[in-house]
C-alpha cells in the first residue's frame, strides 16, 4: 500500500509539473527578442532625398551576420528593386550595406531588412525613404522581415528541451560520479534522447528561423547547406558528434580515464552553448565564455543531480546510503556558489545598469529568476537538514555496534551488557545485569538511552546535529527522514524547472545593456529631422512686409542644408533681390557664419553650412526688397 501511495504521489506530482512546464513553454513561446539593436541608418527612416542614394547602410550595437536576402527594397507600386549583394560597410562587422541602382525613380520606397546577431538570434525591421517628395505607396513589409511565428515558436520549444536534456544527462552523470551510486539508466537515456532530438530539431529549424520562413523550409537542401556552414550550425553539428560519442561512454563510474573523458565531454557540450549564445557577443567575450560554461555546468550538476536524487529516493530509498546524500549535498553547495558568482557577473554584463532591472524585459526576467533561486535555496536548506538527520543515526549505530562487540568482563558488565528491547520504537535500552550477554532484537533508529551501574553509568540522549528547527521526525525513524528528504527534494526539482525555463527565456531576450542602447538609438532617430523657423519682417514700405520660412536639415552639429522661402503680404510666395543668412554662437565667440544662400528661382538653398558646436545659435536674416530697402531680423535656434 505504501508503494502504491508513493506511486500515486509521484504520478500526481509529475502531472502537475508537466502542466506547469507546458503552460510556461507555450505561454512564453514566440518570436525571440533580438540581441543586436539598430543604432542608425543611412538614409534615415522617413527622410526625403533630392536624388537616389548610392547605398543603404545600417549600423548595429554588435556584429551581425548577413543573409542572401538581408535587404528587400520595394518601390511605391510594390515592385521589387534590383539591388546589389549585402555586405559589411568598410569591413566593419557591425554594419550591413547594400548598393542601389541609379534609376530608381521618385516617390516613397520601403526597405525590409533581416540580419543575424552575433549571439545567433535574428533581428529584422523596416524603414522608408522618399526621392524627390513623399508619395502614396502600396508596398508592404516583406514577410522575411516580419518573421514566421510558427518557425520561431518551434525553435524556442526545441531550445527549452535542449536545456532540459543537458541538465538531465550531465546532472545524472555527475551525481553518479560524486556519490558512487549507479546512475539510473532511464534518466540517462531520457536526457540523451531529449538532447539529441532537440539538437536535430534546432539544426533543421535554424534556417527558417534565421530567414523568417515557414517550417516547410527546414528540409530545403540549400537552406540546410547554408545552415551547416554558419557558426550556429557548426556548434549544433559539434553537439551531435559529442552526443554520438556519449552513446558509447560507460555508464558505471570507472577510474581516472573515465573521469577525464567525462570531464572533457561535459566541457565540450557546455561549450556548444557558450559559443552560440550571449557570451559570444558583447564585452569581455573570453571571460564571458568561461563564465557561461561554468554557469551551465553548475546548473546541470545541481538541477540534474536533484532529478537523480529524487529518482533514487522514490525507487529504492533503503538502498541509498546516507553518505551518498551527504556527498551530493556538498556538491550542490559548491554548484550554488559557482552559480551565484557567475550569475552576478553575467547579470552585470547583460544589464549594464541597475535601472535596467525594472525598465527592460531582461531585467524583469532576471528579478523573477532571482526570486525563484531564493525559493530553491530555501528548499535546499531543508534538504540539507534532512540529510544531516539521516546521516547522524548511521554514525551512532556504528558506534553502538562497536561497543557491544567488545569482550565483556565483570567490570564491563555495568557498562554494556544488557538486552535490546527496541522493536522499531526508536529506543535502545541497555541495563547492566552482570550476565555479560546481549541480545539484539530490534532496529535502532536514532535515539540511544544507556543505563548502567558502576562508575561509568550514565544517561545520554543523542539526536544528531541540527541546523535549525525541523518538523516532527516520527521518533527518529530513518524512514521519516527519507520521506522528509524526498518531499524537500521534490520541491527543489519543481522550482528548479521553473528556474531552468526562466534561464532559457533569458537567453532569448535582448540583454538590458543592448535594450538601453536600442532605446537611445530609437530616441535619437525619433528626433525631428529638420528645424523650421518662421521670422516676420517689415521694411516700412507699402507691401514691404512678410515672413521668411527657414528650414535647417538636420538641425544638428555638423553639415546642414538650408532652404528658405519668402511669403508676401498676401501669404503667397514672393521673390526678393537678396537674402542673406548668418549664424552666431555668442557664448563660444563663433561666427557669424555665412550660409551662402543661392537663389533657385522662388526659393533659396545652401548645402555648405557647417555648425561645429552644439548650443543656442543666433540666426540673422537680411532681406532686401528693393535696391534701397532692406532689414535684418533674427531668431535663436537650438543645435544639438
Amino acid at each position: 500500500m505504501g508503494g502504491q501511495r508513493n506511486g500515486g504521489r509521484v504520478g500526481r506530482a509529475a502531472t502537475l509539473l508537466g502542466t506547469v512546464v507546458l503552460l510556461i513553454l507555450f505561454g512564453s513561446a514566440g518570436s525571440a527578442f533580438a540581441h543586436a539593436a539598430l543604432k542608425g541608418a543611412d538614409p534615415v527612416d522617413g527622410t526625403v532625398l533630392k536624388k537616389a542614394p548610392a547605398a543603404i547602410t545600417l549600423t548595429f550595437t554588435e556584429s551581425v551576420g548577413l543573409l542572401d536576402d538581408s535587404f528587400r527594397v520595394l518601390d511605391p507600386e510594390n515592385r521589387r528593386v534590383h539591388i546589389g549583394e549585402p555586405q559589411h560597410a568598410g569591413g566593419r562587422s557591425e554594419t550591413a550595406r547594400v548598393t542601389l541602382p541609379d534609376d530608381m525613380g521618385t516617390g516613397t520606397f520601403t526597405v525590409g531588412w533581416r540580419v543575424v546577431s552575433a549571439d545567433s538570434h535574428p533581428v529584422s525591421g523596416a524603414l522608408t525613404f522618399s526621392i524627390g517628395k513623399p508619395s502614396a505607396t502600396t508596398a508592404v513589409i516583406p514577410t522575411q522581415a516580419a518573421g514566421d511565428t510558427a518557425s520561431a515558436t518551434l525553435y524556442d520549444i526545441a531550445r527549452y528541451f535542449a536545456y532540459g536534456g543537458l541538465a538531465l544527462l550531465l546532472g545524472t552523470m555527475v551525481f553518479s560520479l560524486v556519490t558512487g551510486v549507479e546512475a539510473a539508466r532511464g534518466l540517462l537515456l531520457t536526457g540523451w534522447w531529449t538532447l539529441l532530438a532537440s539538437t536535430i530539431a534546432l539544426l533543421l529549424l535554424r534556417g527558417p528561423y534565421e530567414r523568417g520562413g515557414g517550417p516547410a523550409a527546414a528540409f530545403d537542401p540549400s537552406v540546410l547547406a547554408e545552415t551547416a556552414t554558419s557558426r550556429p550550425g557548426v556548434t549544433l553539428l559539434v553537439r551531435l558528434v559529442l552526443l554520438a560519442g556519449a552513446a558509447f561512454f560507460p555508464v558505471r563510474p570507472g577510474g581516472r580515464w573515465w573521469k577525464a573523458g567525462g570531464g572533457l565531454l561535459t566541457l565540450a557540450l557546455a561549450g556548444t552553448w557558450a559559443a552560440a549564445e550571449h557570451a559570444s557577443a558583447g564585452i569581455q567575450v573570453p571571460v564571458a565564455m568561461v563564465s557561461a560554461v561554468l554557469h551551465l555546468l553548475a546548473m546541470a550538476a545541481w538541477l540534474g543531480g536533484l532529478a537523480a536524487l529524487l529518482t533514487a529516493l522514490y525507487r529504492a530509498p533503503e538502498e541509498l546510503p546516507a553518505s551518498a546524500v551527504t556527498r551530493f549535498s556538498r556538491l550542490a553547495l559548491t554548484a550554488v556558489t559557482v552559480l551565484v558568482a557567475t550569475g552576478v557577473y553575467q547579470s552585470w554584463r547583460g544589464l549594464g545598469s541597475l535601472d535596467a532591472l525594472t525598465t527592460t524585459s531582461y531585467g524583469r526576467l532576471l528579478v523573477a529568476k532571482l526570486v525563484a533561486v531564493l525559493l530553491l535555496l530555501a528548499a535546499a536548506t531543508y534538504s540539507r537538514r534532512w540529510t544531516a538527520r539521516l546521516a547522524a543515526p548511521v554514525e551512532r549505530r556504528a558506534d553502538v555496534r562497536e561497543r557491544v562487540l567488545e569482550p565483556v568482563g565483570a567490570a564491563a558488565d555495568a557498562e554494556v551488557s544488557g538486552t535490546d528491547t527496541s522493536a522499531g520504537t526508536g529506543t535502545d535500552t541497555s541495563a547492566g545485569a552482570g550476565a555479560g550477554t546481549g541480545t539484539d532484537s530490534g532496529a535502532e533508529t536514532g535515539t540511544d538511552t544507556e543505563t548502567g551501574s558502576g562508575s561509568d553509568a550514565d544517561t545520554a540522549t543523542e539526536t544528531g546535529p541540527q541546523s535549525g528547527p525541523l518538523p516532527s521526525t516520527g521518533g527518529g525513524d530513518p524512514g521519516a527522514y527519507r520521506r522528509g528528504l524526498r518531499r524537500s527534494v521534490l520541491a527543489e526539482v519543481i522550482v528548479a524547472i521553473v528556474v531552468l525555463v526562466i534561464t532559457t527565456l533569458l537567453t532569448g531576450t535582448q540583454p538590458g545593456r543592448a535594450a538601453t542602447e536600442a532605446a537611445a538609438s530609437a530616441a535619437e532617430a525619433a528626433r525631428p529631422m529638420a528645424s523650421t523657423t518662421v521670422i516676420p519682417f517689415d521694411v516700412g514700405t507699402p507691401g514691404g512686409h512678410g515672413k521668411i520660412q527657414i528650414e535647417l536639415t538636420p538641425g544638428r552639429v555638423g553639415e546642414n542644408s538650408v532652404q528658405a522661402v519668402i511669403f508676401g503680404p498676401d501669404g503667397g510666395l514672393a521673390t526678393v533681390p537678396e537674402l542673406r543668412l548668418t549664424f552666431t554662437l555668442e557664448k563660444q565667440d563663433i561666427g557669424p557664419l555665412d550660409a551662402k544662400l543661392a537663389d533657385r528661382g522662388g526659393y533659396w538653398t545652401s548645402d555648405t553650412l557647417n555648425l561645429p558646436l552644439p548650443g543656442t545659435w543666433t540666426m540673422k536674416a537680411t532681406v532686401r526688397t528693393t535696391d534701397i530697402d532692406q532689414i535684418t531680423v533674427s531668431r535663436t535656434v537650438r543645435i544639438e
